[in-house]
């Protein structure tokens, strides 16, 4: 079976997600094909190498509907042999778009593919596809489904984590996503320019330098409201009777940061980058999924770990670095406490609740971020995971090269 080498990885910066964010007059198409033009660019890439452009993308409909992964392709210059397949995997899907690249290159299918996803937060709004999952009640109430933030408040009311917990985490996730700027440390984030080719936005735009744990304490929970209302938490104590209520604790400070965003990465097999001229910079060593109850929902991150950590023959203190997606200030916690992870091999320069999460990019863009930071430390493996919708997890596992 051959090797997955993943060669570059690519993101853009991510703007705030609403009306007010820098990237709203620029397209989704426009955001992955610049990522698809830097890295020809950067590399004199020999586009008729490569054979297809798997991008994740939640909300599927309006500027990111028809396919967007072969728009990007068609737009990119690429030429017309290009492929495009866009897949939603939810939260996950830039990590799956990864994954299913290295597993047609391990097949031998494919040799050179370009991997990643997008997702413009400001002009597709999050839940504007529809679905049955959260619309049809035939289908939400013998799932028990809840929203979200529901779910992120019944893990912190199983298993213990106060409204203190929660802030102070979301206080150092910004402080480290402020030093990492400062320090010039995200190396695959390129600027997003307009139609003109003027940079509008060179830096993350969510990242608060100003955050306090005083000021994340005095924001108002988000879900509690909706969760009495809506009739959530009964549904969530339904499922959990040894719960007397549910404890909300999240709110837009120590939650993902809703924001706009693309990132790829190359990955082929070692004959392609001997074509090319190019060094793997990571090869993926394992990759998983997880399923788990739909209720509670977002702890899927650690099986998923734990089932990818089995595959390489590992265990989790057999890492050097983990990216651990922030839907919620509780996921990367609990997964912190269930491997007992030290916390300085977690998220080293910020997550999401800082830097943002671009639904469909986010998976791509913590690899970036994760080979960056394995060579700046000169470390040698890393573990990305992410918890999904619906109640699953996704998780690779990479070696630096």
């Amino acid at each position: 079976m051959a090797e997955a080498y993943i060669y570059d990885a690519i993101r853009t910066a991510r703007g705030r997600g609403n009306k007010k964010g820098a990237l709203i007059g620029i397209t989704p198409t426009q955001l992955a094909t610049q990522c698809l033009t830097e890295l020809r660019e950067k590399h004199d890439l020999k586009t008729e190498m490569v054979e297809d452009v798997i991008l994740g993308c939640v909300s599927q409909v309006m500027d990111q509907g028809a396919n967007i992964a072969k728009t990007a392709a068609q737009q990119s210059g690429y030429g017309d042999h290009l492929c495009g397949v866009t897949l939603n995997r939810f939260c996950g899907s830039g990590l799956e778009a990864i994954n299913q690249a290295s597993a047609y290159v391990k097949s031998g299918f494919s040799q050179l593919l370009i991997a990643g996803g997008v997702e413009s937060m400001s002009r597709v709004k999050m839940g504007s596809d529809g679905g049955a999952m959260m619309m049809d009640p035939a289908v939400a109430m013998p799932g028990h489904t809840i929203p979200q933030g529901i779910s992120a408040d019944l893990i912190a009311t199983k298993y213990g984590y106060s409204r203190q917990d929660v802030d102070e985490f979301a206080y150092h996730s910004q402080m480290k996503a402020v030093a990492a700027e400062k320090a010039e440390l995200f190396k695959s984030r390129i600027p997003v320019k307009d139609v003109n080719g003027i940079t509008v936005l060179a830096h993350d735009e969510n990242v608060r330098a100003s955050t306090t744990v005083e000021a994340l304490s005095g924001l108002q929970p988000s879900f509690a409201m909706m969760g009495e209302m809506g009739g959530f938490d009964a549904v969530a104590i339904d499922r959990y009777p040894e719960l007397a209520e549910i404890n909300h604790v999240h709110h837009a400070g120590n939650s993902s940061a809703i924001v706009d965003g693309a990132a790829i990465a190359l990955v082929g097999n070692g004959e392609a980058g001997k074509a090319l001229g190019l060094k793997p910079r990571a090869k993926v060593l394992a990759m998983a999924v997880y399923g788990t109850d739909p209720t509670i929902m977002l702890t899927g991150p650690t099986p998923a770990s734990e089932k990818a950590l089995k595959q390489a023959g590992m265990q989790a203190s057999d890492i050097d670095l983990y990216e651990i997606n922030e839907a919620f200030a509780v996921v990367p916690m609990l997964m912190r406490d269930n491997l007992n992870i030290p916390m300085d091999k977690i998220n080293v320069n910020g997550g999401a609740i800082a830097l943002g999460h671009p639904l469909g990019a986010t998976g791509c863009i913590l690899m970036g971020t994760l080979i960056d930071e394995l060579e700046r430390q000169d470390k040698k493996t890393g573990l990305v995971t992410l918890c999904i919708g619906g109640g699953m997890g996704i998780a690779t596992i990479i070696e630096r090269v």
